[in-house]
């Protein structure tokens, strides 16, 4: 019998290819939820954390930001080129493990340079799961679903972030528990789910379009990477998603620093719970439909995976400002909840586009550079300027309204999102075109 491949699949697994492909998504994007878990932890922790280690605004941006995104980013390049060569089944098991022990460990840090060091060791494991995620997953999923399966593997942002708040709200006990408890508690299991990945999940045939004559004259590397690397689209893609989401990490781990600190008084378990709650629905609805809406509307207009974009966050970026003005918890709540429902929206045509529109053989590298300039701007960025613009706003504002002029310069970066996610639905149509004429 000939050996034939089903949309990347071994003829072996032919037979369960969409419910197989289907439960590997279902792995790699609770994977994808254990990475956000443990970035975003220290961002709803940071109240508790900074009352028990006696830290300021500025030092609490330097943990949730730049600490982390410095060795996150560089390793992912290295992390991404051994993908594109060696099992990326591996590379994804052993890097939850190391990011999931990290965030245990970080349990154990007594002042702020040992916990600063955790926070570095966190970074370097998460540096090993998107890109070869991505990677499987365009190898399981034709180009025109892979905007929707991207997007179901983003919903581990929001369904990551939301097992964060839920699990703080139940392990804080209203504020009466160890934060440690929770680092705990969330870093623990991250390693069970690294054996139940390695047990059950095979690594995956990689789709090439003619491996004989064509293999001999397929271009290095570095010649596929110079040749990624022009592309409008790419950079425009890439740059949307890295200012938007400057304003969404900034916003993801200082929001409820700035509501303790907004509204004295609050019920912290029950502003947790309710922030989970928002993140497993309206944000994740957002991700979700992003990737629908652009596979749909793409299939008629391709401008469609940079215009969506733009559209939602003209829509979210005016409820943020309003959400940092109004003076009642639950409108300023509910304001909030339209950003992350509007912001969701660019997660997966951003990541279909770094994959469309990459060579074969640079596929998990493409989502490594992406990741790099998303990175660099907005994970680095985000959470460290907000802190530093608090703190050096203290003296003349005191905390509470520090933050809040902190949080509301975020509207600028965002601005700047939906520019550049405008000028790129002016070039979307040319490159994908020639993306299509070069086989890929």
């Amino acid at each position: 019998m000939a050996h034939t491949h089903v949309e990347g699949i071994p003829a072996s697994e032919a037979g369960a290819s969409r419910s197989y492909r289907n439960y590997v998504l279902f792995i790699l994007t609770l994977v994808y939820a254990f990475n956000f878990i443990d970035r975003q932890i220290i961002g709803i922790l940071s109240p508790f954390i900074k009352a028990d280690l006696g830290l300021d605004d500025a030092q609490l941006g330097w943990l949730k930001g730049i600490y982390f995104a410095l060795l996150y980013t560089v390793m992912g390049i290295p992390i991404a080129w051994l993908a594109d060569r060696y099992s990326r089944v591996n590379i994804i098991a052993i890097s939850l493990t190391l990011w999931s022990g990290f965030t245990a460990a970080s349990g154990l840090a007594a002042n702020y340079m040992q916990l600063a060091i955790a926070r570095i060791g966190v970074g370097i494991g998460e540096a090993g799961g998107s890109p070869p995620s991505h990677s499987i997953i365009s190898d399981l999923f034709p180009k025109e679903k892979r905007a929707g399966a991207l997007a179901i593997y983003s919903l581990g942002i929001p369904f990551g972030v939301m097992l964060a708040f839920f699990a703080s709200a139940f392990f804080l006990q209203g504020g009466s528990a160890d934060w440690r408890t929770v680092m705990y508690s969330v870093g623990i299991p991250g390693v069970l789910l690294a054996i139940l990945l390695k047990l059950t999940v095979k690594e995956p045939a990689r789709t090439v379009s003619a491996p004989t004559a064509a293999e001999a004259n397929k271009p290095s590397v570095k010649s596929s990477l110079k040749m990624l690397l022009k592309i409008p689209t790419w950079w425009g893609m890439a740059l949307g998603i890295s200012f938007g989401s400057f304003g969404n990490y900034a916003i993801s781990t200082w929001v409820i620093d700035y509501y303790v600190r907004a509204f004295a008084g609050l019920d912290i378990t029950q502003l947790l719970i309710v922030f989970g709650i928002i993140n497993g629905t309206a944000y994740a609805l957002g991700v979700w439909l992003g990737g629908y809406i652009a596979d749909r509307w793409g299939k008629h207009n391709k401008k469609a995976y940079a215009l969506l974009p733009a559209i939602a966050l003209i829509i979210g970026v005016p409820a943020l400002y309003a959400s940092l003005q109004v003076q009642d918890l639950w409108l300023s709540v509910g304001l909030m909840a339209l950003l992350l429902f509007t912001s969701g929206s660019y997660l997966g045509p951003s990541f279909a586009m770094a994959q469309t529109l990459a060579p074969v053989n640079v596929r998990a590298m493409s989502t490594a550079l992406f990741f790099f300039v998303l990175n660099i701007i907005a994970l680095g960025g985000g959470p460290t300027l907000t802190g530093i613009i608090s703190q050096s706003l203290v003296p003349s504002l005191g905390e509470t309204e520090a933050l809040r002029q902190a949080l509301i310069y975020l509207v600028v970066p965002y601005a700047i999102s939906i520019a550049v996610f405008l000028w790129t639905s002016t070039k979307i149509v040319k490159d994908w075109e020639m993306a299509e004429a070069n086989g890929l």
